[in-house]
């Protein structure tokens, strides 16, 4: 038997879609082993892609499709002969469709009591659930399933009303019904906002559930929704509570208010993620839902506010505007890995928080970055995307835009992210956009930082400070130091802000003047060269640096410090996440010396 080698998908590839679907209308009628699912595409050329020239020959149609049972084809209302499209492992083909715009009828059947990969559509514990992210939709029906292809869409949804009494899928609900001489019901929703495929939902069985209302920033009323096996419904409070918390803090903080009448949340025993972003119908493993003070810890309560929060927040960013490829996975994840810890430092402790992810980062993205699956944040390439749902993609992700807020202060990142909701708003985007955006918004220049996206790697940072008491003067040297990863020996400086403060002997900040008389506002250094001197003046006594601030940087720094000074800044400095970082440098280096000792025979 032959088998075929996987082979890499290239990001410099990249070319758009030959076709474009605006709307997709389907009929689900669900069984447990032959669900049939009829589906309506309104196709039409894309005006960006390589083929649209009038003298060009018209590119086939390359639909996705697998595990599918073909039962019919029409196009625009014909019945298309065997010879004109064609069946792979892979998808359905019509090597000469129509220049101009048309409609595409497909029917087909799959088995959701088969789909054990839990990918698609699957039946389980008698719950009809999908899972579309990052390439499921195609186990649905034929389509584009590729996350630059945005469609408005409408579901109808039918079932036996008594085996499966409750049918959801994405946006508002437009009609319901009994099916007349029959056992069976039907539920028809509508999505009025264009989505991409793998954004796609839909849930059918015996669920119980909560209500409340949320009223927006503008007065109307949203009708919100948790879904959960039965029996559960006790432990949905504080899920609710989060919900609720979530669309508030996104109003106030970042101006994004809910955009459809109804959100809804679904919590299944058997779900092969965490939790999913999809249009107004989320999809969670119920552990990150269900709590209860007899049975849930109070890490139990935070995760599942965090993930609630996560999840919410997708819909502005990944949802409204989504990512144009699944390179720019980290657009989508890390931007919404850093509102989520955000909410959670706005309604919690900042610092505390800030421990929290610098812990999680350095326990988890850091070794992977010094490890053999070392890659950038945003890959170049990859045989399964599935494999690129890393720490590096998600919680590094989230520090390149925590430095954009560093760099551009609150005020400078909000003007960025309104111009970027404002520019994309409906359109499936890139890592360029986005940092245009907020170049644009803040008449900056962020080329350099691209850097970051494109180099994989932890940056070391090797200083040294030396204080002259003839002159009052203190010198920061900062050397930008790049580890060798295979495939990348040429790495270019990165743009990195280095957060500093100075402190006086009674711990007071002192005032950050450089020697050519510019006053450095927050601490706030660029370091933008392999190595790069500071000289503040104006110092009566010899300082203690506090250096990264904040952490302020995904970096690591190297920098002579004695006993004395950490003991300093574990009293004194007035950042409370770098007295936490001195208590742990100081514990850390004890050990060291002790386990020296120790092996010494002292």
């Amino acid at each position: 038997m032959k088998t075929t080698t996987p082979q890499p998908i290239f990001l410099k590839d990249y070319a758009p879609s030959d076709y474009l679907i605006e709307t997709i209308y389907l009929d689900i009628c669900l069984d447990p082993e032959i669900t049939r699912v009829k589906s309506r595409l309104k196709i039409r050329r894309n005006p960006l892609a390589a083929n649209t020239g009038s003298s060009k020959k018209v590119a086939p149609l390359k639909l996705d499709g697998e595990d599918l049972q073909l039962q019919h084809i029409a196009l625009s209302g014909k019945k298309l002969s065997r010879n004109r499209y064609k069946i792979s492992e892979a998808g359905l083909t019509i090597p000469a469709p129509p220049q101009k715009p048309f409609t595409l009828e497909v029917s087909v059947t799959l088995n959701p009591s088969a789909n054990k990969s839990l990918s698609g559509l699957y039946l389980s514990r008698d719950i009809y659930c999908t899972q579309c992210e990052a390439e499921g939709f195609r186990r649905i029906t034929y389509s584009l399933d590729r996350p630059d292809v945005l469609s408005v869409y409408t579901t109808r949804i039918e079932a036996s009303a008594q085996d499966v009494p409750v049918l959801l899928s994405n946006g508002n609900l437009i009609k319901k019904g009994q099916i007349k001489g029959t056992n069976r019901h039907f539920a028809t929703w509508n999505d009025p906002f264009p989505k991409p495929s793998y954004l796609f939902a839909l849930v059918g069985g015996r669920l119980d559930h909560v209500k409340d209302k949320f009223t927006t920033s503008t007065g109307r009323d949203v009708e919100l929704s948790i879904y959960v096996e039965p029996g559960k419904t006790d432990r949905c409070k504080w899920a609710m509570q989060s919900l609720k918390k979530s669309m508030r803090w996104d109003e106030r903080r970042f101006g994004r208010e809910y955009d459809l009448d109804k959100f809804m949340i679904v919590a299944v025993s058997d779900f092969n993620m965490g939790a999913m972003e999809n249009k107004g119908l989320n999809i969670f493993n119920d552990k990150l839902i269900l709590a209860r003070p007899d049975t849930a810890t109070d890490s139990d309560y935070s995760a599942i506010e965090s993930v609630i929060a996560h999840e919410y927040f997708h819909n502005w960013t990944g949802n409204r505007i989504t990512c144009r490829d699944w390179f720019q996975l980290c657009l989508k994840e890390g931007l919404t890995v850093f509102r989520d810890q955000e909410f959670t430092a706005d309604i919690r402790s900042r610092s505390v928080q800030r421990i929290q992810d610098v812990r999680m980062l350095k326990a988890h993205q850091f070794p992977e970055d010094a490890g053999p699956l070392a890659h950038p944040v945003r890959p170049n390439s990859f045989i399964e995307i599935n494999n690129f749902y890393t720490a590096t993609v998600y919680e590094k992700g989230a520090e390149l835009c925590r430095m954009l807020l560093v760099i551009a202060g609150k005020a400078g990142f909000r003007k960025g992210m309104d111009l970027y909701f404002e520019r994309h708003d409906g359109e499936a985007a890139t890592v360029e956009d986005f940092l245009n955006a907020m170049a644009d918004a803040n008449q900056m220049d962020l080329d350099q930082f691209m850097n970051w996206y494109a180099q994989a790697g932890t940056p070391e940072l090797v200083c040294s400070f030396d204080y002259n008491r003839r002159q009052q003067s203190a010198t920061l040297t900062v050397d930008q130091v790049a580890r060798r990863i295979r495939g990348q020996e040429n790495n270019d400086p990165l743009l990195i802000p280095l957060k500093i403060g100075l402190l006086a002997n009674n711990g007071g900040d002192l005032k950050i003047v450089l020697d050519t008389g510019e006053t450095v506002g927050d601490g706030l250094l660029l370091i933008t060269k392999r190595q790069q001197t500071f000289k503040f003046v104006n110092i009566p006594s010899k300082p203690r640096l506090s250096i990264l601030r904040d952490f302020s940087a995904p970096v690591n720094i190297t920098i002579p410090r004695s006993e004395r000074d950490l003991e300093f800044l574990a009293i004194h400095d007035g950042n409370l996440f770098n007295r936490w970082q001195a208590i742990q440098t100081y514990a850390t280096d004890t050990l060291i010396q002790y386990t020296a000792s120790f092996k010494a025979g002292k």
